[in-house]
């Protein structure tokens, strides 16, 4: 059959409408090409979304090749929904972290909502039941009511669809910089078990099988949802509204639970979320993977909104909705296990051989694709890349201390900065019990999942300091991803894999390229030095509003193995007398920190320095005697220095600690040097965790109820109740929220 060209195929070219959908006048040419054609509205629509950096890594995948990706436990990497994870006992751990940054700028509740639903059914898609939720989110100050706005409603839209569908929503991370002004982040992430019977695959083979839509009806909301997200946002990105997807999480629970009773059939042969570029990408993606083909007939899509053309219906990111590929014969026991959960579950098309994608509407073929050019042979480019010359300057300039007249009264504002104050505001709107699994509750370090019939447990985190990363990116990277594996070893876990989120700027900018490639490759040497290989994630790129980056921010989410639950950790003190350590070194390292930001209002220097091999070891070593039963409390050393990190350990259960530290007062006290705990042992201990943790030393006790921190000389430097420092630390943002702009 001879493909229909629509009457404006040659008006899409002459017009050059494709660049409104996204496509250079390089890359219509290729598609030209590749068809031998001009293609028609539906056709161009279909290369444009499949074509657009959030779905082809068009201009990433050259940097994402730096990432080791496989290792012995590592079961399927990237490539499918979601990464996966042995556990033993033929159990596995399944899990991914996406953005939805540029929805969530423009309507926050429903960006936010629709970006946990999507990382979700990346899980579940996979055959795995989702577990828990995090996310890493990022806005400017809090200082403005359009950044009180958006912050409110994107946490209120992720407790909405979290809350609502029953998954524990048990950690993440929140930062403010002022480079997050326009365009906030928020990225969501989802893990899940499975046993390794079930890993189901995103495969369309089996020539004549049935090709099945399954889930929520298809609407107008979403259409060009992955070209949206990759390009930068401007003071009319307001007209973008309808790109964003409307979230149901009541649908959703139901299609979760359908999908697990279906990954239980031996007639499913390949399941898809229909997530970016919506039912096309499943599609193709699921067909080229085959090295097969797909026919489908468009007017059996199940669709809530009258007249929709095969445009709007392939490019529509309606959410709630997934494709499947069954046994030819088995469709009416698909049929009714779906409408036993009152879901849509309708044949639209069937596997071919033909490794073409052609769709059928009102009796005309309206699109005849090959699903490889689609799917597979993206053009990539590799972007020139440029030294800043910030990077420069800031790495002649020596190290030094900011300016403190009154140590105590620093470290009361330093608590009381967002970035570092409690995050109860936040966490006490997700309901991070449901299912009765969790363990180790959000305000720790890493969360803990139990898994169920077992004595294991999962520990799980979202970490980055943008502020590192935009200093120096390579070192950023590597710190990156050590603070992520740091969070999961004090909770007396051992770190299995990442996943990411890569945030960064325009790529087609040189100095913003630079800093993706050099962020890869300082996190690609950490998950090597740290066996954590990389399993999955997401690239979001063009993040900038009118012209200006955010911080590069490659969110790293791990997830470590606690072997035994006796192991888990937590960060609060627990006795009075126990003895306080500290591990690590503290150097004059102030760029890029909290104290530099709270004292001279910008951030500039070098980040802080990192030698892997060294946070290898203590890791390890910490690791071991938490294993052993000789650690009580331990804490990773971060934002603010060891002060702060003292200050977090006494919050949980009002104990105080007495100790004295070595060296200048601003750098033992607020230096952001790396590789650094402070823990707490019970006396009787002491000697066997000193003989297993070289780098520990001894540096107080834990007392009753004040936080006392003197120099080598006896000098008092803080005393203060704990209270009074808690009372600082937890009410700084509600009472942000409610100031006056």
């Amino acid at each position: 059959m001879s493909v229909m060209l629509e009457p404006n195929a040659e008006q899409i070219k002459q017009q050059k409408i494709y660049q409104q959908m996204g496509l250079s006048d390089a890359e219509f040419t290729m598609v030209e090409d590749i068809l031998g054609r001009t293609p028609n509205y539906t056709e161009t629509g279909l290369f444009s979304v499949m074509w657009s950096e959030h779905c082809s890594y068009k201009n990433s995948k050259p940097v994402l090749s730096k990432f080791p990706t496989k290792g012995e436990r590592v079961l399927q990497g990237p490539g499918e929904g979601a990464g996966i994870v042995d556990i033993g006992d033929e159990q596995a751990v399944v899990f991914k972290m996406e953005s939805h940054n540029h929805p969530s700028a423009i309507e926050p509740y429903q960006g936010a909502a629709t970006g946990v639903g999507g990382i979700i059914r990346d899980v579940f898609s996979m055959g795995a039941r989702p577990i828990a939720l995090l996310n890493s989110l990022r806005f400017g100050e809090l200082t403005t009511p359009r950044v009180k706005y958006l912050f409110e409603e994107v946490v209120a839209g992720i407790a909405g669809y979290g809350n609502c569908i029953g998954i524990p929503t048990v950690g993440g991370e929140v930062q403010f910089d002022a480079s997050y002004d326009g365009n906030p982040l928020v990225n969501a992430m989802c893990v899940g078990l499975i046993d390794h019977k079930d890993i189901q695959k995103g495969i369309a083979k089996g020539t004549g099988n049935p090709v099945m839509y399954v889930g929520a009806k298809t609407g107008r909301d979403g259409i060009h949802g992955a070209t949206f997200a990759s390009e930068e946002l401007t003071d009319a990105s307001d007209e973008k509204r309808p790109a964003v997807q409307v979230g149901d999480p009541f649908m959703e629970k139901l299609l979760l639970e359908a999908c697990l009773e279906l990954v239980k059939s031996d007639a499913l042969i390949g399941i898809q979320d229909m997530g970016a570029a919506g039912l096309t990408s499943s599609s193709a993606e699921m067909a080229s993977k085959a090295g097969s083909g797909i026919e489908m007939d468009l007017d059996h899509v199940p669709q809530r909104e009258r007249g929709m053309t095969a445009y709007e219906m392939m490019l529509s990111e309606s959410q709630e909705r997934m494709l499947i590929v069954v046994k030819k014969g088995r469709e009416p026991e698909i049929v009714e296990l779906f409408e036993k959960y009152g879901l849509d579950a309708v044949t639209v098309g069937t596997v071919t051989d033909d490794s073409t994608l052609r769709l059928k509407h009102k009796g005309e073929i309206v699109a005849e694709v090959p699903v490889d050019a689609l799917a597979e042979d993206a053009p990539v480019y590799h972007k020139p890349s440029a030294v800043p010359a910030y990077f420069k300057e800031y790495q002649t300039m020596p190290n030094e201390e900011p300016k403190v007249d009154n140590h105590g009264k620093a470290l009361l504002n330093l608590l009381q900065q967002p970035t570092i104050a409690s995050k109860e505001w936040v966490y006490d709107q997700y309901d991070h019990q449901v299912r009765t699994s969790t363990v180790v509750s959000p305000g720790s370090d890493a969360a803990v999942i139990r898994v169920r019939g077992t004595n294991k447990g999962l520990a799980m985190t979202t970490d980055c300091n943008s502020r590192y990363i935009y200093l120096d990116p390579e070192m950023g990277g590597k710190i990156a991803v050590a603070e992520a594996a740091r969070n999961v070893v004090v909770s007396g876990a051992k770190p299995l894999a990442i996943t990411d989120c890569l945030n960064f700027g325009n790529p087609e900018k040189p100095e913003i390229f630079w800093q993706l490639e050099k962020a890869a490759e300082g996190m690609s040497e950490a998950c090597t030095v740290l066996e954590s290989p990389v399993i999955g994630g997401n690239v979001s790129l063009y993040n900038e509003t009118n012209g200006t980056a955010v911080y590069p921010t490659p969110t790293i989410g791990l997830v470590g193995l606690v072997e035994d639950l006796a192991h888990v950790t937590t960060q609060d003190a627990k006795n009075a007398g126990d003895v306080v350590y500290l591990v690590g070194e503290s150097f004059t390292e102030f760029g890029g920190s909290e104290l530099q930001k709270l004292v001279e209002g910008r951030i500039f220097g070098k980040a802080p320095f990192i030698d892997l091999a060294v946070e290898a070891k203590r890791q390890q070593e910490i690791l071991a005697a938490i294993q052993q039963g000789l650690v009580a409390s331990a804490h990773d050393v971060a934002e603010g220095g060891v002060a702060v990190a003292l200050a977090e350990k006494t919050f949980g259960n009002g104990l105080g600690m007495e100790v004295t530290l070595e060296g200048k007062a601003t750098t033992a006290l607020f230096s952001e040097s790396q590789s650094r705990f402070v823990l707490t042992v019970s006396p009787e201990h002491t000697e066997q965790f000193e003989q297993i943790v070289t780098d520990a030393k001894r540096i107080g006790t834990v007392t009753e109820d004040k936080l006392i921190i003197k120099g080598e000389d006896g000098g008092t430097w803080i005393n203060d109740s704990v209270e009074t420092l808690r009372s600082a630390w937890k009410g700084a943002i509600p009472c942000l929220l409610k100031s006056e702009a």
